[in-house]
């Protein structure tokens, strides 16, 4: 993931920049965060920590220390990340803690806030339907929750835009497409990227995965959600497991932080030119204007790949 992003080919490590992390929370004494000071905040009452494991794998995949000499995380000069737990030990969690953490992260500086969660839509219809519910009821519930979402997460990022167009604080917002699709059954089985990553204004993100020797080229992940902005590595991800030592997970989960950290050094760059101003809708437009398909089986397609596979800055 780190090389063929071009971080590892890229000056820049994402000194100086807050990212924040909305998950499952961290596992704070990991190796792989040494050096970095990390703020803690728990919007699900459990209390602080990483009892399920996700969120200190993303966390590692954006700014994880080497270890040994193997690099594995998008910017790892990155020195402060705040850390929002917004999902409890089973993965679940609210919009209204979702928002609250989105609000905290900014307040306290993150200019990069990733989300690798989302909506559920067909498991959503699915659970209420085993809970009795007429099958045509249920979609409609469900829906009525995904347009909430999506009409909410709208606001809030018109409302942080205004903010940065005053030069008040903001961040952009990086989320996951979501892992509802089932190529491997069905070619045709694509569900659409799930909010918050559907809302007018996060960069929403794709999973890419290899499809095997010679490892030359990369296909959209199977289970990926269609619709995405922009693309980045999301199968067999290498990064800190809660608990010690380190594991292999895939989704766009893993492929979201790949976009944030690449995020981080764009706004490194940014803050290494004159005036040394982060500009959001700039960082936005490098992403997808900076986004290739010259790695991808079939650059051309679009629905599931968006712009293609994100770009570090190179000089």
């Amino acid at each position: 993931g780190v090389f063929v992003t071009g971080a590892t080919q890229s000056p820049y490590t994402g000194d100086g920049v807050t990212v924040a992390v909305l998950d499952t929370g961290i596992d704070a004494g990991h190796e792989a965060f040494a050096g970095v000071t990390l703020i803690e905040e728990d919007f699900t009452g459990e209390g602080n920590g990483d009892g399920n494991g996700h969120g200190t794998h993303v966390a590692g995949t954006i700014f994880g220390q080497p270890k040994d000499g193997l690099r594995f995380s998008v910017a790892p000069g990155i020195r402060r990340a705040l850390i929002g737990k917004v999902l409890g030990a089973e993965g679940g969690g609210s919009t209204d803690q979702i928002f609250a953490a989105i609000q905290w992260a900014i307040d306290n500086g993150a200019v990069i806030i990733n989300m690798s969660l989302g909506m559920d839509f067909p498991g959503y219809v699915a659970r209420l339907t085993a809970a009795g519910w007429p099958t045509n009821l249920a979609t409609s519930r469900a829906l009525k929750a995904y347009r909430d979402n999506v009409r909410l997460f709208d606001a809030v990022v018109a409302m942080y835009r205004r903010r940065a167009a005053m030069a008040a604080e903001s961040a952009l917002l990086v989320a996951a497409a979501g892992n509802e699709s089932k190529r491997d059954v069905d070619p045709n089985y694509m569900i659409d990227v799930a909010p918050p990553a559907a809302a007018d204004g996060i960069v929403s993100v794709a999973a890419l995965a290899t499809p095997g020797a010679p490892h030359s080229a990369l296909t959209v992940a199977s289970f990926s959600n269609i619709n995405p902005q922009v693309s980045g590595p999301g199968a067999a991800i290498y990064s800190a497991k809660a608990g010690g030592g380190y594991r292999y997970l895939n989704g766009t989960s893993m492929a979201s932080p790949h976009v944030a950290g690449i995020a981080a050094l764009w706004a490194q760059w940014q803050l290494n030119r004159p005036g040394g101003r982060i500009d959001f809708n700039m960082i936005n437009a490098k992403l997808l204007g900076g986004a290739s398909g010259e790695r991808l089986a079939d650059p051309n397609d679009v629905v599931s790949t968006g712009a293609g596979l994100v770009q570090a800055p190179t000089v």
